[in-house]
């Protein structure tokens, strides 16, 4: 009794310190003015929302991220914040506002979009700051030097930007540094030795740059380093010994540079070593014996696509804590040890390598094994059927292997004798005679299996016969009703492209485990997610080796549709330099499955159209104008493989800015592929299906997302060239209602007979010359033919990606050194084609009328140039006639049809 009236005042004292150490955090608000004003000035150039930092209430208190000490700021941490609508449409590195943070010790901005360039002050204003996290924030331009004045900072992030020039030698001052993280971006040059100084160093990544030259040899001194990722450079040289004084070192990732020579017995000094990563180099020799002799804590080894030879070390069948061992593409030979692994978890890659003999004990312990392109011989044991890849070996029972010439040749030159497939004379057993009985019954199976077959061929040959009637009537009807329908948007989705359960998934891509996607990932932490496409979410992840990837989380609980097989399909089956390149896949999984890109530097259009200057003049760096030709261009060229050299006609059905993705040289890759189908009917069953529909279907709504077909992309094109030429963000990716009153003021202002009006609509931080104007010009007439409102009056993608690589010889005469502007053309040409829509009824012109400002400044509007048939007006009032090179713009394959089309 005495115990529990001893326990309750205890109780109330912890509740009443408690109240009172609330109480001093509730007294304790921002007490700076300074500091307010700043924050404020932070919160409008940064365009942070009102949820997250509220005007009106007390920053200590109550706005996220911002942590404060005795009534002063010392850390904000803006993470992953949305910016409010108005400051996404113009985001920049506006964070002047910094400078009045005396005591601020931490600024967090990674994964919020701030591009531009650091500017010099922050090294110099910010002497307190002791952490500075800007990883993928769109950064560019270098690292300044003045970084190197922050001597208190403890963690230096700035990966995944755009960062080029070399790594500043004063980062070597930053004598607290314990974690410095530069890796993807565009980093050349050397390591600086000064980085050998830093003492305390924990982690450093540099992987993923452009770097060049040798190792430091001083990197040996860093013994408080657990992590080195140097990984994805142009690093040469050999491994310095020096490593191996490293002894705190948990991983070493060392894969895809030029590294040559042998792997020293000096690296044995890492016994805390946990991932050695030296795959994708040039690196060779045979591997001591010593090197794993510590006690080793070793997970990951891997060793691929080097030129090592000789046996592989016995200890390292058997690390205790084994998760991969990856040797696959080198020249190790030898058989397999008798003993097991002791592992029970492990992948296990000896693929494309010299390995001989008999399958044994030893691969028990591994999860799954891939020991194909070796030289494995007998019979295959039980438990390695399911859990191996077996293929071009000299096994026994197995498809998809060597030759028996071949195998015999390998064993011969080691003096060794090759069994021969285990049979006297290389060819299968024949079966045992068969007795009289079972030979009467299997001959009458195979007669009536005969008879089936025969039967079911005439019932297949009777059907194609009455098809083949249908179509022929089908096409007399058409061509005696042949009156211009031109290929319009579909009222239903397209033909689909064939299912997934025909795709030979181990001939696409690789196969990736989930662990391998995990790790690359941070177990898909949100810090890496780019966005939620509408297939599925999007992570940005580097794989082991250090390859940037993108990988496609679908989740098929959500999305009903197995948009995954699309891909896989398309994939397997399209190869073209204009598409994003497919990596590979994880489909174990029954609700999710994972896809794999290589990622693009430059991300999208979207993305990269604009580039933010430094915060101080607060100013816009876009695409110069060559940028923008050259991703028109590439853009055509994707689309016009997909509808023209594909059979069936293949429809993206996705066009847009954020579907255009751009390496590091602005070259494009179309993406977003999940929606790409067969047009809906071939050439030849078009006209059929036509008939079947009603005309007004054919001319309705020019955007409708189910659209499968041709047209509907060559619109959807249109609009991505407006917003080049306009520099109108967001076009693209609108609907119909959100852009047509804007469609209607802008198109007027592209009149083939007026190249100044275009300057009125072109983006204003455009920098064009003369020359250039007459480009930009070019591209917004071949817009315009694009967004034409009648479907069937669209140009062919092949025709735009002509007009698009010759755009003065839209505007300019053939001998066009006289700078004269082409004004008119003749009937059949490819005119009909592009600019058919520009001298049609005034129809047309309807869904785009002329703008009030177009009228009152005296523009011509497409429905008055349209009704001078095939003349037009110059400035000065004169006619003259267009003409255009059948070289440039060839004919259309159906002249008549097209005349028919000019004379509705």
């Amino acid at each position: 009794m005495k115990k529990h009236r001893s326990e309750v005042p205890l109780f109330l004292l912890l509740l009443v310190l408690l109240f009172s150490e609330l109480t001093i955090q509730q007294q304790q608000p921002l007490s700076s003015r300074t500091e307010r004003v700043a924050l404020l000035q932070l919160r409008s150039s940064l365009g942070i929302r009102s949820r997250e930092w509220p005007r009106k209430a007390d920053p200590c208190s109550l706005w996220q991220g911002v942590k404060c000490e005795n009534g002063r700021v010392t850390e904000i941490n803006i993470s992953g914040f949305r910016r409010t609508r108005v400051g996404s449409q113009n985001p920049q590195f506006s964070v002047d506002a910094l400078a009045n943070f005396t005591l601020l010790t931490s600024f967090n901005a990674s994964r919020f979009s701030l591009p531009g360039q650091i500017p010099d002050w922050f090294g110099q204003q910010l002497g307190s700051l002791q952490v500075l996290d800007l990883r993928s924030c769109g950064i560019i331009g270098i690292v300044p030097p003045s970084v190197g004045n922050l001597t208190n900072l403890t963690s230096l992030y700035l990966a995944d930007n755009i960062l080029n020039g070399t790594i500043p030698l004063s980062l070597g001052e930053l004598s607290h540094l314990s974690v410095l993280d530069l890796s993807s971006n565009a980093l050349d040059g050397s390591i600086p030795s000064s980085l050998t100084s830093l003492k305390n160093l924990s982690t450093l990544d540099i992987s993923s740059n452009s770097l060049s030259g040798s190792i430091p040899l001083g990197f040996g001194n860093l013994s408080g380093l657990r992590h080195l990722n140097l990984s994805g450079n142009e690093l040469s040289g050999s491994l310095p010994v020096q490593l191996g004084d490293l002894g705190n070192l948990v991983d070493l990732d060392l894969s895809f540079n030029n590294i040559s020579g042998s792997v020293p017995s000096d690296l044995r000094g890492l016994r805390s070593l946990q991932r050695m990563l030296l795959g994708n180099n040039l690196l060779g020799g045979p591997l001591r014996d010593d090197l794993f002799s510590n006690p080793s804590q070793l997970q990951v080894v891997v060793l691929r696509h080097n030129s090592f030879n000789g046996s592989l070390p016995r200890l390292l069948w058997s690390m205790p804590g084994l998760a991969l061992l990856d040797i696959s593409s080198n020249n190790f030979t030898g058989v397999l040890p008798d003993t097991g692994s002791n592992s029970t978890a492990a992948v296990l890659n000896i693929s494309q390598n010299l390995f001989y003999g008999n399958l044994t004990q030893l691969l028990v312990g591994f999860g799954f094994i891939d020991l194909s392109k070796n030289y494995f011989e007998g019979k295959v044991p039980d438990f390695a059927i399911t859990k191996s890849s077996l293929g071009n070996n000299c096994l026994q029972n197995v498809s998809d292997q060597r030759t028996a010439v071949e195998c015999a040749s390998f064993y011969a030159e080691r003096g060794l004798v090759f069994d021969n497939f285990g049979l006297p004379n290389g060819n299968p057993p024949s079966p045992a005679p068969a007795s009289a009985p079972e030979t009467k019954k299997k001959s009458k199976r195979k007669l009536i299996i005969l008879v089936g077959v025969l039967g079911g061929l005439g019932l297949v040959a009777l059907l194609f016969v009455l098809l083949a009637l249908l179509l022929f009537c089908t096409r007399k009807r058409g061509s005696a009703n042949q009156i211009a329908i031109g290929v319009g948007p579909a009222s239903t989705g397209g033909t689909p492209l064939p299912s997934g359960a025909s795709v030979d998934f181990s001939n696409i891509g690789d196969a990736y485990t989930y662990q391998q996607l995990l790790l690359a990932t941070n177990e898909f932490n949100d810090s890496n997610l780019i966005k939620h496409g509408h297939s599925g979410d999007l992570f940005r992840g580097i794989l082991d080796g250090g390859i940037p990837v993108v990988i496609k989380k679908v989740d098929l609980c959500s999305i009903k549709k197995e948009v995954h097989l699309v891909e896989l399909d398309f994939f397997g089956k399209v190869s073209h330099g204009r598409f994003v390149p497919f990596l590979g896949h994880f489909l174990e999984r029954e609700n999710e499955k994972f896809l794999v890109y290589k990622y693009m530097p430059n991300e999208d259009l979207a993305s990269s159209l604009f580039r933010k200057t430094s915060s101080e003049d607060d100013s816009l760096q876009s695409l110069d104008w060559i940028k923008r030709l050259k991703v028109a261009v590439g853009a055509a060229e994707g689309l016009s493989y997909l509808h023209h050299e594909c059979t069936p006609p293949l429809v993206h059905r996705d066009v847009q800015a954020s579907s255009i993705l751009l390496d590091d040289k602005y070259e494009v890759r179309l993406g977003s592929l999940s929606e790409v189908c067969a047009q809906e009917g071939d050439t030849h069953h078009s006209r059929f299906s036509r008939l079947l529909r009603l005309q007004q279907s054919l001319e309705q709504g020019t955007s409708d997302s189910s659209t499968a077909n041709c047209a509907y992309d060559v619109y959807c094109f249109g609009k991505v060239l407006l917003e080049l030429v306009t520099g109108k963000l967001g076009l693209s990716a609108s609907s119909d209602t959100e852009t047509k009153e804007w469609l209607e003021q802008t198109l007027p202002y592209i009149n083939i007979y007026d190249k100044e009006l275009v300057t009125k609509i072109v983006d204003p931080l455009l920098i064009v010359d003369e020359d250039l104007l007459e480009e930009v010009w070019a591209m917004a007439i071949v817009a315009r033919s694009c967004l034409n409102p009648k479907p069937s009056r669209r140009p062919p993608m092949r025709y735009v990606v002509k007009a698009l690589e010759n755009p003065l010889k839209i505007v300019r005469e053939e001998n066009y050194g006289s700078g004269r502007l082409r004004t008119t053309s003749s009937r059949g040409s490819w005119n009909a084609t592009l600019f058919g829509s520009w001298r049609h009824s005034s129809s047309d012109v309807a869904v785009i009328p002329t703008s009030s400002a177009a009228k009152a400044e005296g523009t011509s509007s497409f429905k008055q140039s349209g009704t001078t048939g095939s003349q037009g007006s110059n400035h000065n009032g004169s006619s003259s006639r267009r003409r255009h090179s059948k070289d440039i713009f060839p004919e259309p394959s159906d002249v008549q049809d097209v005349e028919r089309q000019d004379q509705e």
